[in-house]
């Protein structure tokens, strides 16, 4: 009986650990899709747009610090259900303004949210499972946020929006409004004894070695992975519009997003064989690029084949980059690195793109914005060519 006690807490813990991963991306991904209809109804330029996408990655890398400071003060579990709340209830606010201003504001905080969200998740870990179980939980969790942008970019159009009369304010409002349940749920599991350090903000090192040369190395090169994905997620459907192939929206999105899953499929396999190698994060960088230019160069299906193409590979270069930490250095140091690398991949990811929606704004072209982020990307490829790892 203690034994499927025990194995009913594990579950439960599993199960809520995919629900609270899948809203670490779900109410970013879900505004590429509806962002037509949302120019439609509010007449947003491509920057603007665009924005509404990018503007939440530009959050996750200025809330790293605010994360780490609230799982001090409030503990991980209570952090994670304040900031799940605010997440569900800017998202759902998204959908009742008309004002342009309010909606980048609650944008904004969603984004602080989801910040918050990513440190709680593995300082809960401990407290929810035993130390055999805790790779499993980070699995599951990862798995539930690339779930997540899946089902908001690939699903919200072919199921979720019909059943809401098309409605793009009703279709983010029944996205977000469940994550409240999820919030109630994350009371139920027991949580086990808390037997890490008490070390302030200074002792455990939170401010990242701004001169460690990897630091800025996998910074880049999830600059570029993190870039191409949210900014081809900006961007396509306008892509598809000046091509006069929206009747291609759905199918984009659904396979571009659908193609991380397929990703995060590979390396449950692979990740032994293909972490801390040059050769993986070579080929990965340069087959994303690939993909890229032949969503650019071609149309139609093909085109469409290219987005599924750019889309694994930078999934792929994503998981190989934050698997590396570990693989460099041991516990504090390696979180240090970590922490460093993602403000800097999340700063550029936000920037990039906007820069590219500038650009398109400009010229009248929104293939311009792809363009860009194109050629700001191909110097990664050199960058992981001269990564000091064995190959």
């Amino acid at each position: 009986m203690p034994c499927n006690a025990d194995k009913a807490r594990v579950f439960l813990a599993l199960a809520l650990l995919w629900l609270l991963g899948l809203y670490l991306r779900l109410p970013i991904l879900v505004i590429p899709p509806l962002a037509p209809f949302i120019n439609a109804d509010l007449g947003l330029s491509q920057t603007l747009l665009g924005s509404l996408t990018t503007l939440p990655v530009l959050m996750l890398s200025l809330g790293a610090l605010l994360g780490s400071l609230a799982i001090l003060r409030l503990g991980a579990r209570n952090s994670l259900a304040l900031a799940l709340t605010l997440v569900a209830l800017t998202s759902a606010i998204r959908g009742l303004t008309d004002s342009l201003a309010l909606l980048l504001i609650l944008t904004s905080l969603m984004g602080l949210s989801i910040a918050i969200m990513q440190p709680s998740l593995p300082a809960l870990l401990p407290r929810w499972l035993d130390d055999r179980k805790l790779a499993l939980g980070t699995a599951v969790y990862m798995n539930g946020m690339l779930m997540g942008e899946f089902l908001g970019a690939g699903v919200t159009l072919p199921l979720l929006m019909p059943l809401m009369e098309g409605s793009w304010r009703a279709t983010l409002m029944a996205w977000s409004l469940p994550a409240l349940l999820i919030v109630l749920a994350t009371f139920l599991p027991r949580q086990r004894e808390d037997t890490s350090s008490h070390d302030t903000l200074e002792e455990t090192g939170w401010i990242p070695d701004w001169k460690d040369p990897f630091l800025w190395r996998i910074g880049l090169l999830l600059a570029s992975s993190a870039s191409l994905f949210f900014g081809t997620n900006a961007y396509l459907g306008s892509l598809l519009e000046e091509r006069a192939e929206l009747n291609k929206l759905e199918a984009a999105f659904f396979w571009f997003n659908v193609a991380q899953v397929a990703a995060s499929l590979l390396m449950l396999v692979m990740i032994n064989h293909w972490v801390a190698r040059r050769g993986p994060l070579v080929v990965s960088t340069g087959l994303s690029l690939v993909g890229m230019l032949g969503l650019l160069l071609t149309s139609g299906w093909l085109s469409i084949a290219f987005a599924f193409f750019l889309s694994f590979w930078a999934g792929v270069l994503l998981i190989l980059l934050v698997a590396l930490p570990p693989q460099l250095l041991s516990g504090k140091q390696a979180g240090r690195l970590a922490a460093g690398a993602f403000t800097l991949a999340y700063s550029l990811s936000f920037f990039v793109p906007l820069l590219g929606g500038s650009l398109a704004d400009w010229t009248g072209q929104p293939s311009h914005a792809l363009w860009l982020l194109f050629a700001v990307s191909c110097p990664a490829l050199w960058l992981a060519w001269r990564f000091p790892l064995k190959h």
